[in-house]
């Protein structure tokens, strides 16, 4: 086994690489977080993992201020063909703004990824304050931070995950990856597992709501009841781990 870490936010392991056997699973994290708010419990499963570090997270606001989404695709799609190169079968896992690139990489590889799993994934939002920065870019000028999203969990805790604040620069970064994912939405074909959480503070259902009406195949949608957004630190995180284990076995291309 061999692994390679980075240290991030609150010393977290921002980054993991895990070799396994002939199934690749790329995890995607979230916005303004690390790799902390995905545990990579897969690797229990004895599956290759590559989990990395997005350009710009697991430091410091200030270096996020100076990315880019395409400096995250990248750094995704550069793991997604390590893995190809080493397995038979590739899933991608995203966890909230990390659905975006995950169902960008499934646009654009559609030969290599055999499934998604997203858990509270984040493409479109209702926040008037979001939907301007996108906009008008000149505002990232004039209002340099707003507050992080982190800490939306209902277990008691859960500690950091992400920054405290993040720049707006970021906020309208990811208002571009969401309008290139949406434009695109018909040519994922990879079969798709959601988890959605019922009471979910972060990320409202207009995102959802895009995958069930545009995808071209309807996705599966496993609805989370007792966590809020970062399912994946939450009450229901064995379950959500348990069951995309589950339907990665019964997805692989090759038995």
């Amino acid at each position: 086994m061999r692994v390679r870490t980075v240290t991030g936010v609150a010393g977290s392991t921002a980054a993991y690489h895990v070799e396994g056997d002939l199934v690749g699973v790329l995890v995607c994290h979230g916005f303004a977080g690390s790799g902390l708010s995905v545990r990579p419990a897969v690797a229990a499963a004895g599956h290759t993992v590559a989990m990395p570090l997005l350009p710009g997270h697991g430091t410091s606001w200030q270096d996020l201020e100076q990315t880019t989404w395409i400096d995250w695709y990248d750094e995704v799609g550069r793991n997604l063909l390590g893995l190809r190169e080493r397995c038979l079968d590739v899933f991608v896992f995203g966890f909230s703004m990390g659905g975006a690139p995950s169902l960008r990489l499934a646009q654009r590889h559609p030969e290599v990824i055999a499934g998604l799993v997203l858990v509270n994934p984040a493409i479109a939002t209702r926040d008037w304050r979001v939907r301007l920065i996108g906009r008008i870019p000149a505002l990232t000028r004039a209002v340099r931070t707003a507050p992080g999203i982190d800490g939306d969990v209902m277990k008691p805790g859960v500690g950091q995950t992400g920054y405290e604040i993040v720049p707006t620069r970021a906020v309208h970064e990811l208002t571009r990856l969401w309008r290139a994912v949406r434009a695109d939405l018909a040519a994922v074909a990879a079969p798709t597992l959601v988890y959605r959480s019922r009471v979910d503070h972060v990320v409202d259902d207009s995102s959802i709501d895009l995958l069930r009406t545009r995808l071209p195949n309807r996705p599966v949608i496993e609805m989370v009841e007792n966590s809020y957004h970062v399912a994946t630190l939450d009450n229901d995180a064995s379950g959500i781990i348990d069951g995309s284990l589950t339907w990665l076995a019964r997805h692989r291309r090759h038995g």
